[in-house]
């Protein structure tokens, strides 16, 4: 074969070119101390890689998750500290007053203190963390809490059998007595309160004015307390006891305390869920659910193919991903209840159903089960989250109006009163007003009633309502503290899982290493012998370069 110039001169690039790869991806490398820097490098390794970097990724966002929930749940666990040493001062406060050796001027000085630590603990309960209310459920933006007035009573059938509204706002408490005009009714005994006429005090009982005044329109009375700036709202029919009009300290007739109080403005997790209804024949059914729905929105499809009886085998499927997803195969067995049925969902959730004009389920036809949602909850790892959030009325208590008063008030907007509003903790059955003697029940666990009450009686000089809700701060503060814990077990789950992720971090990282990682002493001795081999193909070549016939002739 002939070897001409052409091909030597190729086959001196060639040469040059591969040793100068080489020599190069050994800089590289050397420059980088990774072994892998291209696919190419090792596809197979460069695979392991991505995945471990992935996994490197998650667990980065997991740590960022932790310490975005360190944030909500330190400043969390700071404020229910400090409300639990506001408290303690309160009860302090309150031990002075409840004793016999003050007299009304000690208590009203006191309450000058008193009204200051509600004041904190109504900013307390605003606590947030970059501008989200901690304690607002997911309604972060603004205040949880707002400042209102409501009301107690010494009476307890009037407690229980009316509902009022609270308009205007006092800077103390206004205590109010009701009066018999005709002067037939005995001290203590019922009256209408179209009949009565009324006395008030804004000075804790020093003094009473007398330009109070009833007025009455569609059904509804109004009490008018000019010079207190409130006014408050019952029913035209309402029956009220007579005072003594002689001695304003005989408390055989109904009182009214007009006094601070704190209104919740978040989200709850209350049960039962809302059921909303599609398709043909749902005008005819009544819905209602119960059980654990994993906070999400649970869809229920009736499968059969004709209209089925409740007490027939009623097929259906569950979706709880908004229908993209079904559990097929359902079936709830027939019984010998034709009005009503009951079909299980995941996770213990009960879907019951009964006839509202018709038994039959039609095919097709869909139930949505929307259970209230309050909480935050963030990822700290891929099996585990924490709720960094809170309901503020389950630690605080306050007045509560519930989400369905409104809905079912369908757009229109609603003043909030007893009818559509309650106290938070109170039993069932219990009045939404409160009253002066106060047992130890769920409600003294509801701190700012608690304290609107304590307010109250120190104003008004009521030495045995100050002595009950002296019983009902220790309540309070168990609560409080109750609360704390719960925070700080949360606390202790962030420590544990950011532990965790570093360990967890450490060994990715160690696997990355062994794959992608240079030995840099191995590195470095096959750099030297690269660059030797590229030396010497440059001197190889420029020696036989130089040589042709000429320099033989």
């Amino acid at each position: 074969m002939r070897v001409t110039q052409q091909m030597l001169f190729n086959r001196y690039v060639y040469n040059l070119n591969t040793s100068l790869t080489s020599l190069m991806d050994l800089n590289i490398k050397a420059q980088t101390q990774k072994q892998i820097n291209k696919p190419s490098d090792d596809p197979t390794g460069m695979t392991r890689i991505l995945d471990h970097r992935d996994t490197i990724r998650s667990l980065e966002q997991y740590s960022e998750n932790i310490s975005t929930a360190k944030g909500w749940l330190n400043g969390s666990d700071e404020a229910l500290l400090q409300v639990s040493t506001i408290l303690t001062r309160a009860k302090e406060l309150a031990t002075q007053a409840a004793t016999g050796t003050v007299d009304s001027d000690n208590r009203e000085q006191i309450s000058y203190e008193l009204r200051s630590l509600f004041e904190q603990m109504v900013g307390l309960s605003n606590t947030e963390f970059e501008g989200n209310n901690i304690y607002g459920g997911q309604k972060t933006q603004g205040a949880a809490f707002e400042e209102i007035m409501w009301l107690t009573t010494n009476d307890d059938s009037f407690a229980s059998s009316v509902d009022f509204t609270v308009n205007g706002s006092a800077d103390t408490t206004v205590l109010v007595q009701f009066l018999d005009e005709s002067g037939t009714v005995e001290v203590g005994g019922d009256m209408n309160l179209s009949n009565a006429g009324v006395r008030y005090s804004i000075d804790g009982g020093d003094s009473w004015l007398s330009d109070g005044y009833m007025t009455f329109s569609a059904g509804q009375g109004t009490l008018n307390l000019p010079s207190s700036g409130t006014s408050v709202d019952f029913a035209s029919d309402t029956i009220v006891k007579n005072n003594d009009s002689e001695d304003p300290t005989n408390s055989d007739g109904t009182w009214l305390w007009i006094r601070p109080s704190v209104r919740y403005l978040g989200d709850d997790n209350d049960p039962p869920p809302d059921v909303d209804q599609f398709g043909t024949g749902s005008g005819t059914i009544t819905a209602s659910a119960s059980g654990s729905f994993l906070n999400t929105n649970v869809t229920v499809r009736i499968d059969n193919s004709s209209a089925v009886a409740m007490n027939e085998d009623i097929e259906y499927s569950y979706s709880l991903d908004g229908g993209i997803n079904w559990v097929t195969g359902n079936i709830a067995q027939a019984d010998t209840s034709s009005n009503a049925t009951t079909l299980s969902v995941a996770n213990g959730g009960i879907l019951r159903l009964a006839s509202n004009g018709s038994n039959q389920l039609q095919p097709g036809q869909q139930f949505v089960i929307r259970p209230r949602t309050a909480d935050i909850e963030l990822d700290i790892s891929s099996s585990e989250r924490v709720r960094v959030n809170d309901v503020g009325k389950d630690i605080f208590g306050g007045i509560y109006m519930d989400p369905d008063a409104v809905t079912a008030a369908d757009g229109s907007i609603l003043t909030l009163g007893s009818a559509n509003a309650s106290r938070v903790f109170q039993s069932d059955g219990a009045p939404n007003m409160a009253v002066s003697i106060q047992g130890d029940d769920e409600y003294s666990k509801n701190l700012f009633e608690v304290m609107g009450n304590l307010i109250a009686f120190t104003e008004t000089n009521n030495q045995t309502g100050v002595q009950q809700a002296l019983a009902n701060l220790s309540e309070a503060q168990k609560h409080i503290m109750n609360s704390t814990a719960d925070v700080g077990g949360r606390e202790n789950r962030l420590e544990v899982g950011q532990t965790i992720l570093e360990g967890l971090q450490l060994n990715e990282d160690t696997l990355v290493s062994s794959i992608e990682d240079a030995d840099v002493s191995e590195l470095m001795t096959e750099l030297a012998q690269q660059q030797i081999v590229y030396e010497s193909v440059l001197r190889s070549t420029s020696m036989i370069m130089q040589l042709n016939l000429g320099k033989f002739i």
